[in-house]
């Protein structure tokens, strides 16, 4: 053995030494790399129940065995809903509950001993809690057959009972499954199953296999079913669409939706009494519904279903039973509207243009470049009882409809006119068509109109239209201040548009819809007041407005029956999910009538919700809230998420929607809404500072209001600080990063980077410029179109930011998103980009949506919480650039 090498020999053996001194008597860090394992000690407990083989079950046809009862549904799925009193009627009359056993790490089963060769049922439940996002392996052993199930995600099957006897030894079976939790309570579920002639002890063991860095943050296993607002909670369950009224107001029909398995939608129709929500009928949801509409007498409705490219017309009479098919067709049915006789019914049907066979096309105007441009709806009438069809309007021009005439003898209808001698550069040409005769008559053209309705007694016309739609009589700005024509306003004219009045000029709030009612010769329409979306009654003869009280902060839709004193209404608030009403006109009460996500919430907790608002520089007050995670602690400093969108519209008090505020709130973050000059809701004054200014006076109102909401809440880190926009927001977002540093990370969804290339390419681009920039083009006001540009100091932007964008957005085309991300990189700026294919400016693929959801809250985690553990399991092939 040479000298060198006992040298190196003595020098390793030293090393070694060292590092076991380090290991055995330094308590460090080693044992914080191990995996910390934790019991599943707490149960929920239903049966054992005999489950006796079918007759024949070992006959040619195939035996049925114990593990076809394993594989087989045997409970409805409410009976796992996180309910303390579901309860199930077994087939030997034995009521079966939920009850809790806590076992040290094992689960002992005693069979049922009437029929003891009989396969044997049992059904448990535990829940996982978990307060940050956690990766995990699951452990579950059974002496028995077992089928698990986390969330609703099968992890495994044992088929194969252990069999402990002398000789025959069948070791119990083993399940493992890798598992990614968000934040938010998870049912794990498993149905077991004794085979009979027990040849080992009915038992189950479970355990969680946690990485020590997740399992310190809080991961624990108990039988509390209440948790925090996850995704599932956002886009799963059933949605709440619509509700409208019978005539005679003892009826409502109420859509609703939710996503199936395949990731499609289902929609269906469910009649109830408006006096005890009691369900009269319910229609199969595979018929995909919409369009649904009361005759104005009786209990007769008519439905569209669509069937891939086919429509089809049908009337359900609920009196008589009958249901009958009135129309199918190729082209799709839009609009449908009873006579006020109940004699005909008004359609719209849209025509689709042949395609060219050349696949070139030639422009014929800057609406062309819309893809759904040349399609063309027209006006039809079908006559009830017989189906006669007719149809109403031709012509190059799409014809929307307005009104039918309370005498049933004449209707209005619009068309929308290229026109680009004045703003919006499209004109709206509003007719009155004659019933008998088919003669359309041209009574009004203008501009910025939303909708016109004849008063019950068809002397007068009802219009909602912008400030500026007739000159000065809505607009109550000085002649030097362009109005935001998105700003809705009330009019009143005679049935020929000879004479009008505003009747909306001194009122704050912005008009969205509106109903003149018969029943009660009241005006009723909602509009933005602020934050909230409001339903007013006004007086026709005096003017006089006033609030109707409801038990929601944003009303959605409302619908009056014809002849009672009676409204049906969906509506929302912060953390209370879309519900449905009935209203009482004469008691000026309001009863629950459909509530079918607050059902499934019941055993979510939400954090509060706060009002603050501040002063800005300008003197004005800017209005906001904050979220607070649900376990706040005061004592604790929070990161922060600031939700904006700085348009022309604020971020009402809804509940959930796209930009799931009390979610963010659920994983940890106090999130922060405010709302900047600009928006509709504060009066004429406070939304014409959107005019010509893009981000502007908004990012000035962002970047004071978050600086002072630092200041005044010490339970937020100022370091850890984040903001998110969309669209407008997400243009905000842009230029935000291009003029502060105050955020550590940023997103940015279907932003737009350059003014230029948005008001040419969306299809929607030069009209909302010409609102938004009123008068200003690219050739008269350069500085605004470059200034205003993030994409034109992008070399300012420092803050990480993940910009996302649907692929197939025409509203704002990717390629905003697209070329603010090249400029990032050939900077070398922290910047990612999700593109998500085949989606427009909003994600609305379910499978896709709750990824592009889950993908923004990782990305916050990761910068603000120094948590990337998230996004690099999202997206593994970033941690390359880590």
């Amino acid at each position: 053995m040479s000298k060198k090498y006992t040298i190196y020999h003595g020098l390793l053996m030293k090393i070694a030494f060292i590092f076991i001194v380090l290991i055995v008597f330094i308590p460090k860090t080693y044992a914080e790399t191990d995996d910390v394992k934790i019991s599943i000690s707490q149960w929920q407990v239903m049966g054992p129940v005999v489950q006796p083989l079918p007759a024949f079950h070992d006959g040619d046809g195939g035996a049925i065995t114990a593990v076809d009862i394993l594989q087989t549904r045997t409970l409805p799925e409410k009976n796992f809903s996180n309910s303390d009193d579901q309860s199930i009627t077994w087939f030997d009359g034995k009521k079966l509950v939920w009850r809790a056993v806590t076992v040290a790490d094992t689960l002992f089963l005693t069979p049922d001993t009437t029929m003891p060769n009989s396969p044997q049922i049992v059904w448990l439940t535990a829940w996982i809690h978990v307060e940050r996002f956690s990766t995990m392996k699951l452990h579950l052993t059974s002496s028995q057959l077992l089928n698990a199930w986390l969330d609703a995600e099968s992890v495994g099957t044992i088929t194969t009972a252990a069999d402990t006897t002398v000789g025959a030894e069948i070791a119990p079976g083993v399940i493992e499954f890798e598992a990614a939790l968000e934040v938010g309570v998870h049912q794990l579920r498993i149905k077991t199953v004794c085979e009979g002639s027990l040849k080992s002890q009915w038992w189950i063991k479970g355990m969680l296999e946690v990485p020590s860095k997740f399992a310190s943050t809080g991961i624990t296993v108990n039988l509390n079913k209440q948790g925090f607002f996850r995704t599932t909670d956002l886009l799963d369950g059933p949605k709440l669409k619509s509700s409208i009224i019978s005539a005679d107001g003892k009826l409502a029909a109420i859509a609703l939706s939710c996503a199936t398995p395949d990731a499609k939608t289902e929609t269906w129709l469910e009649i109830r009494r408006t006096d005890t929500g009691e369900l009269v009928r319910k229609f199969d949801g595979s018929l995909q519904l919409s369009n649904i509409t009361w005759a104005p007498a009786g209990h007769r409705f008519s439905y569209v279903q669509r069937d891939g490219e086919i429509s089809r017309l049908w009337l359900v009479d609920l009196d008589s039973g009958e249901t009958r098919r009135l129309l199918q067709q190729k082209h799709s049915i839009g609009t449908l509207v009873w006579a006020p006789d109940g004699s005909f019914i008004i359609f719209a049907q849209t025509e689709k243009p042949k395609p060219d066979e050349r696949h070139v096309q030639l422009l014929q105007s800057r609406m062309d470049r819309w893809s759904h441009w040349r399609n063309k709806s027209y006006l039809y009438q079908l006559m009830l009882p017989d189906g006669a069809v007719r149809r109403l309007t031709a012509g190059e021009l799409s014809t929307d409809f307005n009104g039918i005439h309370p005498d049933g003898k004449s209707l209005l209808f619009t068309r929308y006119v290229p026109d680009v001698t004045e703003r919006p550069y499209a004109r709206d040409d509003l007719f009155r068509l004659d019933l008998q005769t088919l003669a359309a008559e041209k009574i009004w053209q203008g501009r910025f109109l939303s909708g016109v309705q004849w008063s019950p007694d068809g002397q007068r016309l009802l219009i909602t239209a912008g400030p500026a739609t007739f000159g000065k009589l809505g607009n109550a700005l000085p002649d030097s201040v362009i109005p935001n024509d998105y700003d809705g306003q009330l009019y009143l004219f005679d049935s020929e548009m000879k004479t009008g009045k505003a009747l909306t000029l001194d009122f704050n709030p912005a008009v969205k819809s509106v109903h003149w009612n018969r029943y009660d010769d009241t005006i009723y329409f909602s509009a933005v007041d602020k934050e909230y979306q409001r339903l007013y009654a006004m007086n026709p003869r005096s003017g006089k407005i006033k609030p109707v009280e409801l038990p929601c902060a944003v009303l959605e839709k409302f619908d009056f029956a014809a002849d009672a004193g009676r409204m049906t209404f969906t509506g929302t608030s912060v953390n209370q999910p879309k519900a449905a009403f009935v209203f009482d006109l004469k008691t000026k009460t309001s009863q629950l009538l459909a509530d079918p996500e607050g059902e499934n919430l019941k055993n979510v907790r939400f954090g509060a919700v706060k009002p603050w608002s501040f002063e800005n520089s300008r003197g004005q007050q800017i209005d906001g809230r904050f979220y607070l995670p649900p376990n706040f602690d005061p004592a604790k400093e929070y990161p922060c998420i600031v939700y904006y969108y700085g348009g022309t519209s604020p971020v009402e008090q809804d509940f959930g929607g796209r930009y799931p505020k009390e979610l963010w709130a659920a994983n940890g973050y106090v999130v922060y809404v405010l709302q900047p000059v600009g928006a509709y809701g504060w009066g004429q004054e406070f939304s014409a500072m959107h005019v010509n200014a893009w981000g502007i006076n908004s990012a000035d109102d962002i970047i004071e209001g978050t600086g002072k909401f630092l200041a005044e809440h010490t339970f937020v880190d100022p370091k850890r600080v984040g903001c998110i926009g969309a669209s407008y927001g997400g243009f905000m977002t842009m230029y935000l990063l291009t003029r502060t540093d105050i955020f550590a990370a940023a997103v940015s969804h279907a932003g737009i980077s350059a003014l230029t290339s948005y008001w040419g390419c969306g299809y929607w681009g030069a009209s909302y410029n010409a609102v938004a920039a009123a008068n200003s083009f690219p050739w008269n006001n350069p500085e605004l179109y470059v200034k205003q540009s993030p994409l034109f100091a992008a070399d300012k932007i420092t803050t990480p930011l993940l910009l996302t964008h649907g692929a197939a957005d025409t509203n704002v085309p990717p390629g905003e998103s697209d070329q603010l991300y090249v400029a990032l990189r050939l900077l070398d700026r922290p910047v990612e980009y999700l593109k998500i294919s085949d989606q427009n400016h909003w994600i609305l693929d379910h499978q896709k949506r709750a990824l592009w959801t889950r993908s923004i809250i990782a990305y916050f985690d990761k910068w603000l919480k120094e948590q990337p553990e998230w996004w690099l399991y999202l997206y593994p092939e970033t941690a390359k650039t880590e």
